[in-house]
């Protein structure tokens, strides 16, 4: 009776998505955890706390170069959940003496993140997530970005040398892999420009290099079924493998953590990257040339409904398969991350 009443509730548009996806979440798995609610504001007080520290270091040198006695810095990303999720994982499975690794690992995967989400919005020459409180035109914004960018480098450097080469060998592994992959950008550019133009042989490139692309050596941490996703490896190679690195990074500083959660973040973040950014991006995406599995499905779909559908199916496929993890590994608080991100979804804003 419970579950039925929370998935009622779950519908309700008046309701808050986050709580919305609590009850959709219980609706689902029967779990309702009221001591994963309660950690999770420790958590997110804690990544709070890391991130204002590093942005203190990041306003001291802004001010020093623009010649003010301070200012304020804020940098918008969505790329820290996981490594809430992560730390309040490791509160709740891992033996309290551990706890204080956990968290200096979590800063250091919090600096890691924020460099190199940081390092990619320079290479595009993207700039209005760094905001400060003083007048800045282009140059100068381009080079706050340069300082904020450089500080954040240097912290992840000095908390390097305080754990042992394997740790950060898996970093540099990941931070290789998805440079690779923006290396291919301009290969999967031409096959869209040549796609868009009726080329049927670039449809079947798409296809093959990038819907179902597959793996030079396969991820350990994938099953058989979870191989044959669709976008499975090019999203893996764009914002997967970072994450992949940041639980090995975990597991290398002597924390255990199982593989039913590794795969839930993992595949929970490529749920994310598709059904958050790529639908909202589709027309700014579509327009600059830009391939994506939104962009492709419209592509390799005859009919803008059935392209629709499929990227609503495959996206679904992602976050039910990275809640069913999350339930098997006992992580309420990952389960409702995956339900959030799925209520979160908007796919009216695609054609159909």
């Amino acid at each position: 009776m419970f579950e039925r009443s929370a998935g009622w509730l779950a519908r309700h548009d008046g309701l808050p998505t986050s709580a919305r996806a609590v009850f959709g979440y219980y609706a689902q798995s029967g779990v309702f955890d009221v001591a994963s609610l309660r950690l999770k504001r420790r958590v997110d007080a804690r990544i709070e706390q890391y991130v204002a520290d590093a942005f203190g270091e990041v306003e001291e040198a802004i001010a020093d170069e623009f010649g003010y006695d301070y200012v304020s810095f804020e940098y918008g990303t969505k790329l820290l959940l996981p490594a809430n999720l992560t730390l309040g994982y490791l509160y709740r499975h891992a033996d309290e003496s551990d706890h204080r690794t956990a968290e200096q690992v979590t800063r250091l995967a919090v600096d890691a993140l924020l460099d190199g989400d940081m390092r990619d919005a320079i290479n595009d020459d993207e700039y209005d997530d760094f905001e400060v409180d003083f007048e800045a035109d282009d140059p100068d914004r381009g080079r706050v970005a340069e300082i904020a960018q450089g500080v954040m480098q240097s912290r992840v450097e000095q908390q390097f040398t305080e754990y042992p080469a394997e740790v950060r060998d898996v970093y540099d592994w990941a931070v290789g892999i998805s440079e690779h992959h923006q290396e291919e950008d301009q290969h999967f550019r031409a096959l869209m420009d040549s796609a868009t133009g009726g080329d049927d042989e670039a449809l079947d490139a798409i296809t093959a290099e990038y819907k179902f692309a597959t793996f030079d050596e396969e991820p350990a941490l994938f099953t058989e079924d979870e191989l044959a996703l669709p976008y499975l490896k090019t999203q893996y190679d764009r914002v997967g493998v970072i994450y992949d690195a940041m639980i090995q990074m975990y597991r290398r500083s002597g924390l255990a953590i199982d593989n039913d959660f590794h795969r839930s973040i993992v595949l929970a973040i490529i749920g994310a990257q598709l059904w958050l950014d790529d639908v909202d991006d589709y027309p700014d995406d579509m327009a600059d040339g830009q391939l994506t599995p939104v962009t492709a499905e419209y592509l390799l779909n005859e009919d803008e409904t059935a392209a629709r559908e499929e990227v609503v199916d495959i996206s679904h496929e992602y976050l039910d398969r990275a809640k069913a993890q999350a339930t098997a590994a006992d992580s309420t608080l990952t389960g409702i991350a995956a339900e959030y991100i799925l209520r979160d979804g908007n796919p009216s804003v695609l054609p159909s």
